[in-house]
């Protein structure tokens, strides 16, 4: 069969290259054409496009760029009219998907969504299109499932999360020690706009901490002369280069920009602190139409405070080496974060094999008359 599939974030390649992976498992003639990135590439999908030509955030940043997301969008739907796909998988990245999801219906094409835009944290009114132009939702969050079918009446499928079977893989690898000092992770995310926001104030906190080594994890596609310029006034902070999980293993504590790394941190088991930090404008937007209480997923998930979250004017150096201090000192604080970490990665672990479960759903999807 043939299979399109579209993901428009570094995690997003990730999980479609272990979803790729089943497919061919499934079906030893898949002949799969992806929106993605290295990784999906790897798995034996033809890369159209990479993610790091469609990756656009925050507001005013998609404002700034849509000429591009619409001259995208364009592509992406003569591309898939030309491949005549058996599936359209979508992955993630709703601003753009949900797009190709109403015209591939349309079209007439079968249409997957594999991790569920997050509309129980904001544009909750989407569900109203989706529910019209999506085919099969397999959802990776336990209550995304109650979300959808209580409260929407659309049946969705649980597959798990994925990110526990890489976590699983990444713990059984071997490690190269990367300081003789003890730790601090930091993780500021993969764009230069966010990153220039975090790590200059992440850094700022290594001379309150002069016996622990910083380590800061470079993003994919960026070059090592970025991060080195801002690295430059500090003695005990260095990076390191797709090594991410090697890092978290060795790490007391993590400075983590929110979003998928947050869940990773937590699954490999670092206490950290959630930063985050955007242009002014998207802030209070987001601010009057995000109706969540938290921005972690650690947090979402457990549905209470377990990590630390530090947004926007809470996001100083004064904040963050308090934060820092409790993570690495308070004993009793130490052993509950290690608790509701047992409980998170139970939880979840719970679901599956999410990669394996979604191509099984799909075949079954594709089967039926």
């Amino acid at each position: 069969m043939k299979y399109y599939i579209i993901a428009g974030e570094a995690s997003g390649d990730l999980h479609g290259s272990n979803l790729i992976k089943a497919i061919h498992k499934n079906d030893a003639t898949a002949n799969i054409r992806c929106w993605g990135g290295k990784l999906m590439q790897a798995a034996n999908a033809t890369l159209v496009k990479d993610y790091k030509d469609l990756a656009f955030m925050g507001f005013v940043e998609v404002i700034k760029n849509l000429p591009t997301i619409f001259k995208n969008l364009a592509f992406c739907k003569q591309d898939i009219t030309a491949f005549s796909p058996d599936v359209v998988i979508l992955i993630d990245y709703p601003g753009f998907n949900l797009r190709i999801a109403e015209w591939a219906k349309k079209k007439g094409y079968k249409v997957v969504y594999y991790i569920a835009p997050q509309v129980w944290a904001w544009k909750e009114n989407r569900v109203k299109k989706m529910k019209t132009c999506i085919d099969k939702m397999l959802v990776i969050l336990p209550f995304e499932k109650k979300f959808f079918e209580d409260k929407w009446h659309w049946p969705v499928t649980y597959v798990g999360h994925p990110l526990v079977e890489v976590v699983e893989a990444a713990l059984q690898q071997p490690t190269t020690p990367l300081s003789n000092k003890p730790i601090i992770a930091l993780l500021p995310g993969s764009r230069k706009q966010e990153i220039l926001k975090k790590l200059p104030i992440m850094l700022a906190c290594s001379h309150h901490f002069p016996t622990y080594q910083f380590i800061v994890a470079q993003a994919p596609g960026l070059e090592s002369s970025f991060y080195n310029t801002l690295l430059a006034p500090y003695s005990n902070v260095s990076v390191v280069n797709n090594s991410t999980y090697s890092l978290l293993q060795q790490s007391k504590a993590a400075l983590v920009t929110s979003g998928t790394a947050t869940l990773e941190t937590a699954l490999i088991g670092v206490p950290e602190i959630v930063c985050y930090k955007g242009s002014n404008i998207s802030v209070a937007i987001a601010r009057l139409l995000v109706k969540i209480k938290y921005i972690s997923l650690v947090n979402l998930i457990m549905d209470k405070l377990v990590v630390e979250e530090l947004i926007q004017e809470q996001l100083t150096v004064e904040n963050l080496v308090l934060g820092l201090k409790n993570l690495l000192y308070n004993t009793a604080h130490q052993q509950q974060i290690a608790r509701d970490y047992n409980n998170l990665f139970s939880l979840l672990k719970k679901g599956g094999k999410a990669s394996e479960n979604a191509s099984n759903e799909i075949q079954r999807f594709l089967s039926k008359p």
